[in-house]
């Protein structure tokens, strides 16, 4: 009994928006249109379109899991929430990743998020400022890691460069360089932050600390 009267309640609540008189057909229930929300990269028309199977589905029957199946085709899409509205809407809120670096690896480009997935690239005017990454996405999340320990300021930085003996360049926007060792880097760093601002080293551009417990300055 128990059963019957929460089914009752579920079928109840989900019809209350209707005019009794016009009568209710589940097999009615179709999506004829799609709203979408919070998506600020992506365009309305472009996420419609890879929707276009969604269209006349059921909409009581429609599974999360086809829509989910559609839209995380899209790198720049983090996740997303759904909202069913009877008698024929569907309602679409999506999460976006944000571009935070642009990978140069050969001649592609791609864009990199916070957590170091792969982004296609598209002309965003906002993020034609990033920090450029020249390498790839691979040996750049280890580095990156170690890198954010050290609190120094993304901003600051303008290029990150690979070399194949498994170490890294910083070129920062005020045109310092920074040549790392292969490991130990993130103290090579902080003697970098601890320097930078004195007096002292002002004048040089290049910083380099490839080799083991030196500092050369140029």
């Amino acid at each position: 009994m128990k059963k019957h009267s929460i089914i009752a309640l579920a079928l109840l609540i989900l019809f209350t928006t209707y005019t009794p008189n016009k009568g209710i057909i589940i097999t009615k229930l179709h999506v004829e249109k799609i709203i979408l929300e919070n998506n600020f990269l992506l365009k309305d028309k472009e996420i419609k379109k890879t929707l276009a199977p969604i269209y006349g589905t059921n909409l009581v029957f429609l599974n999360n899991s086809k829509i989910e199946k559609i839209l995380m085709q899209n790198d720049l899409i983090e996740s997303f929430k759904l909202k069913k509205k009877y008698p024929d809407t569907l309602k679409i809120k999506i999460f976006e990743k944000e571009p935070t670096f642009i990978l140069q690896s050969g001649a592609n480009k791609f864009y990199l998020s916070e957590k170091i997935d792969l982004i296609k690239f598209y002309d965003f005017i906002d993020y034609r400022d990033l920090p450029y990454v020249i390498g790839n996405e691979k040996n750049f999340k280890e580095f990156y890691i170690n890198f954010k320990k050290t609190n120094f300021p993304l901003n600051s930085v303008k290029r990150f460069i690979y070399y194949e003996t498994n170490r890294w360049d910083l070129e920062t926007k005020n045109k310092k360089l920074i040549k790392l060792p292969p490991e130990n880097y993130t103290k090579s760093l902080n003697s970098y932050l601890n320097l930078i601002n004195k007096n002292d080293f002002k004048k040089y551009n290049i910083f380099d600390y490839r080799l083991n417990n030196q500092l050369i300055l140029k």
